[in-house]
């Protein structure tokens, strides 16, 4: 440590007389040389969860940079070019924004982890990203907290694990492509189940499936609908309501409705229409609102 100080304090010499963007490549460079770092990983939207995988790969020994809505992507990857991950954190309805300007250099190190994510949102950028599907809950002014374990597939689906599992996160790595859409779905109908039947009933997942368990299975019968035609897959569909109720058991206590229900049955409600389906128990729940 105290050879790698040294060897640092000798390196910086002069170089507040150089550009901000120098400084940073040359600060990057020093500290990789002097204490042999690990490469930087990027998160794009250092939110709640963003700042989970931020303190994960900081426990690896990464440095970390965000990208925060005063930062350009393009600027900062001409100071970080060769970053280890691009962690996207976004939220849902900036996802495809953002990976429409993502720079070349980032584009083959991704790291998606969105809500009602599905392979075409990013085949459509011509993307091969490591994707997970969080199954732990982060608030402000909480910790995490782990509901089942999160399933993760990609090229990089091992680095995000040990990561996670640094920080007391539990992962579970995929074997293919067809279990990621299973599980991806999986989460998308819990998340909108959930979301849009608690318009109508409010309460908890436990309550949910205790005492509204026919509006549950009517909701969920209509979003793996959606999902079958957004996939363009057939589904499993007693297969995802299990899935789905294993979840409800590992937090019985979770809220149904969060803030973004009612932006959720609308979203639903838009992709439906646009595949010419009709999901009446959703259109129900949305003229009671």
């Amino acid at each position: 440590m105290l050879e790698g100080l040294a060897c640092a304090a000798g390196r910086f010499g002069s170089m507040y007389r150089l550009p901000a963007w120098v400084r940073m490549r040359h600060i990057l460079s020093v500290f990789r040389v002097c204490f042999r770092m690990k490469k930087a990983v990027i998160v794009v939207g250092i939110g709640e969860m963003g700042s989970v995988f931020a303190r994960g790969f900081l426990r690896r020994g990464h440095p970390v940079f965000p990208v925060v809505r005063s930062v350009e992507m393009e600027a900062l990857a001409a100071e970080v070019s060769d970053p280890e991950l691009v962690i996207i954190a976004v939220g849902e309805k900036d996802i495809q924004s953002v990976l429409q300007q993502l720079p070349a250099a980032w584009r083959d190190r991704l790291i998606l982890l969105q809500n009602e994510l599905l392979p075409s949102d990013w085949i459509q950028h011509d993307l091969d990203p490591t994707v997970i599907s969080v199954w732990f809950e982060k608030k402000k002014g909480m910790d995490s907290k782990v509901i089942i374990p999160s399933p993760v597939y990609g090229t990089h689906a091992q680095q995000v694990a040990d990561a996670l599992d640094a920080i007391d996160i539990a992962t579970r790595v995929l074997k293919n492509n067809d279990e990621l859409l299973f599980e991806l779905v999986l989460k998308n109908v819990y998340i909108l189940t959930t979301n849009i039947a608690g318009l109508e009933v409010g309460g908890n997942v436990g309550e949910l499936w205790s005492q509204h368990q026919a509006v549950a299975r009517e909701v969920a019968g209509e979003i793996i609908s959606l999902q079958e035609k957004l996939s363009g897959q057939s589904l499993d569909a007693e297969a995802l309501i299990n899935g789905m109720v294993d979840a409800f058991n590992g937090d019985l206590e979770h809220g149904c409705m969060g803030r973004s229900a009612p932006a959720r049955l609308e979203r639903a409600l838009k992709l439906a229409d646009e595949h010419g389906l009709e999901l009446s128990k959703l259109k129900q729940i949305a003229q009671k609102i």
